[in-house]
């Protein structure tokens, strides 16, 4: 009875059905279960583990929020981060621009200054590499020995002029002298070497009027009188198949260069007046094939799409790689110049080559005139692989070696050859005119005249250019003098159009400059010429080359008065030549 009574009395505070009163209540169920005698029954295990679970549901949930708000927050710090590092690489950068730019405009005014400071003098007469006048005003200008010596009885045979033969012996060559001191290992006498078989072919005639001469005497009958006329023969209009010949003076030559009787000139000057003779008469090329464009239709529009066409191969050369294609497409633009698919002119090919050229047995070209638009492609080549020599080779010597493969391989071409011998002239009377001293030319760096005997580039302003590009571009064309005159033709069935006789000659001329004439430009094209292809060079002349390095690296620049820069770097050569390859050039 008391039992149930308590039961009764208490019965009413359970029933409540507010949740706080339901949480007392299942609270002091769960004390009554477990303190009661059935705290080990099923039911009071049932609800501990419900309770158990709900707990742990509720832990689990609030741990997930904290950690999404934790990884929200930590995203957020990560995208402030990297906005306040675009931020500062903002500010650098801004920063960085602003400086330069007031670095360029402190420099433009510094230059502005350096023109304005010092008036300069009016320029001195020019050099005689840039008087343009042909050799033959220069040998009348020579004042002659004897009243027969300025006398001379033309005879014409087939067109051209030629003088009689001149009653004076000739003076003896290299061959026939002997020589009663020690030999110069720098002389132009070429030493005894296995794979050479002949040096290069020198001229033996001098040209003296200049092709395209609108002042010249031709008879009316040399050229096409009417367009009627040019089409009946199945050719373009008014575009001439023929052109008088020009005359030419013979002068006696030594050892492959022009002599001029009376003259003070060295062979070396003469041959270089007459790469500046041919360069002008390639320009003149130039303005005759313009005015054949504007009369023939065929003509236009093929001239400038070959020009553009062999200059983008030429652009597409690549050092390390396959070059065939390219090659392959210049040789076929070249060709098409030859065919007569394209009409154009014939020229005199004698006005751009130094001598005389007489009909070669087995030669495919023996005929005195060649296509005007042939020569006129084979001009912009060379211009292309001279203007890659200066962009490129300066930086990056060894793009130069893939230019002189193109080089040797269009100029070697039976195709391409006059009367059996390779037309080069024009590559070399190009180099001439931008790098005098590959062909033995001496200046002063420090004056206006030395500066244009030397090949120092003058902008279109009237200023000369600086320093650093000037070396520049005299190191880029005589490492590309290197790649075109050591290239190695003992395999090949084509006669080597530039051989490497040339590059001996062109180190003796620059070694054998007197102490107190010394430049610093000398320095930069001898160092050129050497360095990347000393390998070559001793491959081809031996103990003979050992002896030609020790005296442009050692001696060369120890006797210079002198001492530049680019002198003392042939010392470091020298060094760089001892440790690499373990050749001691300071030992005879």
């Amino acid at each position: 009875m008391d039992d149930s009574s308590t039961a009764t009395r208490r019965s009413p505070q359970w029933t409540s059905t507010t949740p706080s009163r339901q949480r007392s209540r299942n609270t002091s169920l769960s004390s009554v279960s477990i303190l009661s005698g059935g705290r080990n029954s099923e039911l009071s295990h049932q609800i501990a583990l419900a309770a158990a679970q709900a707990e742990h549901d509720r832990v689990r949930e609030e741990a997930e929020r904290v950690y999404r708000d934790y990884e929200s927050q930590e995203e957020y710090r990560r995208l402030v981060e990297q906005q306040d590092k675009l931020q500062a690489e903002q500010k650098r950068q801004l920063e960085r621009l602003r400086i330069e730019e007031q670095l360029r405009a402190e420099e433009e005014r510094l230059r502005a200054l350096k023109i304005k400071t010092v008036p300069k003098l009016p320029p001195e007469p020019p050099a005689p590499a840039e008087v343009k006048q042909d050799v033959r005003q220069a040998f009348a200008e020579a004042k002659p020995e004897t009243k027969q010596e300025t006398k001379q009885a033309h005879a014409t045979v087939n067109g051209f002029t030629t003088p009689k033969e001149s009653t004076q012996p000739l003076p003896p060559t290299n061959s026939e002298a002997v020589p009663t001191t020690k030999p110069n290992p720098f002389s132009l006498q070429q030493p005894a070497q296995s794979v050479l078989s002949k040096p290069v072919n020198g001229p033996a005639h001098v040209q003296t009027s200049l092709p395209f001469d609108p002042t010249r005497d031709s008879t009316p009958s040399s050229q096409p009188s009417s367009l009627a006329q040019a089409t009946s023969q199945g050719q373009g209009p008014n575009v001439p198949q023929t052109y008088a010949p020009s005359t030419k003076v013979a002068a006696p030559h030594q050892n492959g260069h022009t002599l001029v009787t009376g003259s003070a000139k060295p062979p070396a000057e003469l041959e270089i007046d007459r790469y500046f003779q041919i360069h002008q008469n390639l320009k003149k090329l130039r303005a005759f094939l313009l005015q054949q464009s504007k009369a023939s239709p065929p003509l236009k529009s093929r001239m400038g799409d070959m020009r553009r066409e062999l200059r983008k191969n030429m652009g597409q050369l690549v050092s390390k790689g396959d070059n065939k294609s390219q090659i392959s497409n210049i040789q076929a633009i070249l060709d098409k110049s030859l065919d007569g698919s394209v009409p154009s002119a014939m020229v005199d090919p004698s006005e751009f080559i130094i001598g005389s050229r007489e009909p070669a047995q087995g030669a495919l070209h023996n005929e005195p005139m060649l296509p005007s638009l042939f020569l006129y492609l084979l001009n912009h080549f060379s211009k292309a692989v001279v203007g890659q020599f200066i962009s490129q080779c300066a930086s990056d010597p060894a793009t130069a070696d893939p230019i002189g493969v193109i080089v040797a391989f269009i100029y070697s071409r039976d195709n391409f050859l006059w009367r059996g011998k390779a037309l080069i002239d024009i590559l070399m009377a190009k180099m001439c005119v931008c790098c005098p001293i590959l062909f033995g030319r001496r200046g002063n760096d420090k004056t206006d005249q030395g500066r244009a005997r030397i090949g120092w580039w003058k902008m279109p302003t009237g200023h000369w250019v600086d320093d650093q590009t000037h070396f520049d571009r005299m190191k880029g064309l005589g490492t590309g003098f290197g790649a075109i005159a050591l290239r190695n033709f003992t395999n090949s069935k084509y006669a080597n159009p530039y051989p490497p006789s040339n590059y001996w000659s062109c180190l003796a001329r620059i070694v054998n400059t007197p102490p107190e004439e010394i430049s610093n430009s000398q320095g930069i094209v001898l160092g050129a010429i050497i360095d990347n292809n000393y390998d070559r060079f001793l491959q081809f002349y031996g103990n003979a080359a050992i002896a030609a390095l020790r005296k442009a690296l050692v001696e060369f620049p120890n006797k210079a008065v002198a001492k530049t820069p680019a002198v003392r770097g042939l010392g470091v050569l020298a060094d760089l030549l001892k440790q690499d390859r373990g050749l001691d050039l300071q030992q005879n």
